[in-house]
C-alpha cells in the first residue's frame, strides 16, 4: 500500500533502477524527481517532473515527503552524502529500500538513508551505518560493521567481525577476510582478496590486494576539510 511520498534525488540510470524498486517493491509512491539547477536538461523521467533541488521546497511541503539520493560512489561517496544532507536540511525525511528478496537479519541495525537490493544476505549483529548501498547478491558476515556512506558493489563477501571504515567503495567479487578493519575513504577493487588491515585512503589492488594510495587523489578530492565533507563540484 503506498502510503509514503517520495522524491528522487537524481535522474541517472541509479535514479531509474531506484523508481523502479520504490515503485514495485515499497511502500512509497514517487511523485517527483530532483536535481541541481546547473543539471536540469530536461523536465520530466517516467512521466513525473523533474524539480531543481534549489526550489524542491516551494514545491512540495517538506513535512510530507520522503527523498532518497540516487547516486552511486561519485567523489568517493561525497556527491551522495552532501545531497542527502542538504536535503534532510531542507526539512525532507530520508527514505531506505530494503528489496522484499534480501534477507536481512531481525537484529542487524540499520542507519538511515540506506539501499539494500535483492539477493544480499545480511547476518545476524550487523551494524549498517547511515547513507549505505548494498547492490546485488552481497554477504555481509556476522557482527560486521559499514559504516556511513559506504558504497558496496556485487557479489563481495563480507566476512565475519569485519569493520568498513565511512565513504569506502568495494568493488565485484572482492572478498574481505574475518576480523579485518579497513580504514576510511579506501577503494577495494574488484576480484580482490583482503585478508589484512588496511590503512585509510588506500587503493587496494591485485590479488592478494596491496595498497596504492591514494582513493582521494584518485576520486580528485583535495585534502582540506571543505572537500572531505563532500563541498565539492559534480
Amino acid at each position: 500500500m503506498k502510503n509514503k511520498k517520495l522524491i528522487i534525488i537524481g535522474n541517472t540510470v541509479f535514479a531509474e533502477i531506484a523508481y523502479e524498486y520504490f515503485t514495485h517493491d515499497s511502500e512509497f509512491e514517487v511523485v517527483a524527481f530532483s536535481v541541481e539547477a546547473a543539471y536540469l536538461k530536461e523536465t520530466q523521467l517516467f512521466g513525473l517532473p523533474i524539480v531543481a533541488f534549489e526550489t524542491l521546497s516551494s514545491k512540495y511541503a517538506p513535512q510530507d515527503h520522503y527523498f532518497y539520493v540516487a547516486a552511486t560512489y561519485t567523489q568517493l561517496n561525497r556527491l551522495r552524502t552532501r545531497l542527502c544532507q542538504a536535503a534532510k536540511d531542507k526539512g525532507f525525511q530520508p527514505a531506505s529500500y530494503i528489496s522484499s528478496k534480501a534477507f536481512v537479519w531481525h537484529n542487524v541495525v540499520l542507519g538511515e538513508h540506506c539501499f539494500i537490493f535483492e539477493d544480499n544476505t545480511v547476518q545476524p549483529f550487523v551494524k549498517l551505518g547511515n547513507n549505505v548501498i548494498l547492490w546485488s547478491g552481497n554477504h555481509i558476515g556476522h557482527h560486521s560493521i559499514i559504516r556511513d556512506n559506504c558504497f558496496i558493489s556485487s557479489h563481495v563477501v563480507v566476512s565475519g567481525m569485519v569493520d568498513f571504515g565511512e565513504n569506502c567503495f568495494a568493488g565485484v567479487n572482492a572478498t574481505v577476510a574475518n576480523n579485518v578493519t579497513i580504514g576510511k575513504d579506501c577503494l577495494i577493487g574488484a576480484g580482490v582478496l583482503v585478508s589484512k588491515n588496511v590503512e585509510e585512503d588506500s587503493v587496494i589492488k591485485g590479488t592478494p590486494g596491496i595498497a596504492q594510495p591514494s582513493a582521494r587523489r584518485l576520486f580528485k578530492l583535495g585534502n582540506s576539510m571543505a572537500d572531505l565533507a563532500g563541498n565539492t563540484s559534480r
